[in-house]
């Protein structure tokens, strides 16, 4: 029996290593946040949702398989909320099992822990079942009707009767039997341990082991200290036998209910987020995912969920139409809500290929490979190289690992050195990424850059541009507009040193020519 919850068809490894690159999507679409907020304190909670953002599925029925199941644990929390607390409780009292005999080296004591933790588990399973029986007929996703008609099949009356009675066997209060054959050198070999065969009352009032057939016997002498000390030793060594098939029948169901907890706390973890974005900030939404390469990136209401999460007030949302458009070039003033756009989108894609609600109104999107950051740092002293030249490393090792179709977010890339430069140099990577099938949301200061690809390439570009109003306040919403030849460089100057002396500002707001340098 298996959960699968997560997959139909496999299996969920909530402690996949991190691959190259995923650090950087950690800090760069601040993941940390979400994932905090999705464990509310939970470490197992914190991992199995942090491995799904980063494990993105590109099948949509895969990921519509997990949507289904999130939709039937929005309607039952309270059953998501029980399975998963008797999963945690079996994995705990197994560790307070293992501890309480880790120094112990005895088949007995090994063997009495054994039992311990399978009627423990006995228990469990019970619990397992009545949970099945009174709730399965609420549940409508395939990932939950598999999962309790196969514990209801699984852990039927019968099944569980026998394990009980086996653990009664088990107790030996008839004493231990066993068979055996003799080696060459009339040693025991292949032992075997027998069921006692007590059949009347008086075997078991007296606990004696009634053996079928004639037998020979022997009978130990209380001071007979070699002898009671042989007779330990071969019961040691029948016991074993007993003990070591009970320990992989323990560690097979404690496995059962280890992947049950991951996997549940990746929907209890969704249920928290759904809960914590829902209402005055934003809300979520079922994604609509497309096959990979179809070109599809629309939006509506679209948030960046970790600045939502992290503000006492709500956030602008934003709309996206970038349907057949691999080149999305994001423009305006400083501070106007452009990163915050691009970290929106990368989340909403991490989000929806990982089959978890997703922060928008409405998002729709093919499915890509693979999700890439390449956003700006701030320049390290102790560098060799200088900032262009780290940009282009970061760049290059990108372009490797990069398998088509995939989703690059890149964020004042190539800012390192001056607008000519960089706007040819930008322009190429640009090119030939779109053009093998990757999709590319910029956000640039480049004018040069940007106004290339409104001449050249407008109809495979989208453009978009933070509103600033006129008296320099920013609303933190973008339009479709093109790019404009100015930095805005007043706003800064206020910003730093207060109002700006009418000459100045006059000067400051004026177009910069295209062959000076960007924005400051």
């Amino acid at each position: 029996m298996k959960a699968r919850l997560l997959f139909a068809d496999g299996d969920f490894d909530p402690e996949r290593a991190d691959r190259p690159g995923d650090e950087d999507l950690v800090r760069d679409l601040d993941l940390a946040t979400l994932v905090a907020a999705a464990g509310d304190g939970d470490a197992v909670v914190r991992a199995s949702v942090r491995t799904a953002l980063l494990a993105p599925l590109t099948d949509p029925a895969r990921i519509g398989y997990r949507q289904d199941a999130f939709a039937d644990c929005r309607n039952h929390p309270a059953v998501v909320h029980d399975l998963y607390e008797l999963a945690t409780q079996v994995a705990s009292e197994e560790r307070k099992t293992f501890r309480a005999t880790f120094f112990s080296h005895s088949s007995g004591a090994l063997l009495h822990r054994s039992v311990t933790v399978v009627r423990m588990f006995a228990v469990a399973l019970h619990r397992l079942r009545a949970i099945a029986d009174e709730h399965a007929a609420g549940f409508a996703s395939a990932a939950f009707v598999r999962f309790f008609a196969e514990v209801r099949t699984d852990l039927d009356e019968e099944f569980l009767a026998e394990v009980a009675e086996h653990l009664d066997t088990l107790r030996f209060r008839d004493g231990v039997v066993a068979g055996a054959r003799l080696g060459r050198q009339s040693q025991g070999i292949d032992y075997v341990l027998r069921k006692p065969a007590t059949q009347h009352l008086a075997g078991r009032l007296l606990r004696r082991p009634a053996v079928e057939g004639p037998a020979h016997s022997r009978r130990i002498d209380r001071e007979d200290r070699a002898g009671r000390e042989d007779l330990a030793g071969l019961q040691d060594r029948i016991l074993d036998l007993a003990a070591d098939s009970l320990a992989r029948v323990a560690q097979h169901v404690l496995d059962f209910f280890v992947a049950l907890r991951a996997e549940i706390a990746f929907y209890l973890g969704c249920l928290r987020l759904h809960e914590r974005l829902t209402g005055d900030l934003g809300g979520t939404c079922r994604a609509e995912p497309r096959p990979l390469g179809t070109g599809v990136l629309s939006a509506r209401g679209l948030y960046d969920p970790a600045l939502a999460l992290r503000l006492p007030t709500p956030v602008q949302p934003n709309d996206l139409a970038a349907d057949g458009r691999p080149l999305i070039v994001v423009t305006g003033a400083n501070q106007g809500g452009k990163s915050t756009f691009l970290r929106s989108v990368g989340a909403a894609q991490l989000m929806m290929q990982a089959g978890m609600p997703v922060a928008a109104a409405a998002f729709t999107a093919s499915t890509v490979g693979a999700v890439f950051t390449h956003f700006a740092r701030d320049e390290d002293a102790g560098r060799a190289g200088g900032l262009f030249d780290d940009q282009l490393r970061r760049m290059s090792e990108i372009a490797h690992r990069m398998r088509p179709p995939a989703l690059l977010l890149a964020n004042e890339s190539f800012a390192g050195t001056n607008e000519r430069e960089a706007s040819d140099i930008a322009a190429d990577v640009l090119l030939a990424m779109t053009g093998s099938g990757v999709t590319v949301v910029l956000v640039t200061h480049l004018y040069d850059l940007a106004d290339r690809f409104r001449r050249d390439h407008a109809d495979a570009t989208l453009f978009l541009r933070a509103v600033r109003l006129e008296d320099g306040r920013r609303t933190f919403r973008l339009v479709i507009a093109p790019a404009q030849a100015t930095g805005f460089a007043a706003d800064l100057f206020r910003r730093t040193f207060g109002p700006a002396p009418a000459e100045i500002n006059d000067v400051a707001q004026r177009p910069v020519a295209a062959d000076r340098g960007g924005a400051p």
